[in-house]
């Protein structure tokens, strides 16, 4: 059974930073092109990043610089830093991955930016 377990999420003043983590399980990993997305209330899906197996990455407008993902093959894990937390950040923060055209997301972590 794939599963993507993520955490990290929690209540942030702007400015701060959080390191949000994927745990995964179920499928070949380091085979796997991993994406992190977030929705924001009231909002559909929004792309932040992907890094795929070999370790190319590739950043949405939403990263705007501040967010930085990688990936740790031995610990099947994913990361994404995020520095410069903004109010307009506060989402829910889900990875994903496609495996033989199927899509996969966990239930995501919480992120709220809020002084």
């Amino acid at each position: 059974e794939v599963q993507l377990v993520e955490s990290g999420g929690d209540l942030v003043q702007p400015g701060g930073s959080l390191r949000l983590s994927c745990v995964t399980s179920g499928f070949t990993f380091r085979s796997a092109d991993m994406s992190w997305v977030r929705q924001r209330p009231g909002k559909g899906l929004e792309w932040i990043s992907r890094i795929d197996s070999d370790f190319a990455i590739n950043y949405g407008n939403a990263a705007e610089g501040r967010f930085t993902t990688s990936r740790d093959n031995a610990e099947n894990t994913v990361y994404l830093q995020m520095r410069g937390l903004k109010i307009e950040d506060t989402a829910r923060y889900f990875c994903t991955t496609v495996l033989d055209g199927v899509p996969y997301k966990g239930q995501g972590t919480q992120v709220t930016v809020s002084s």
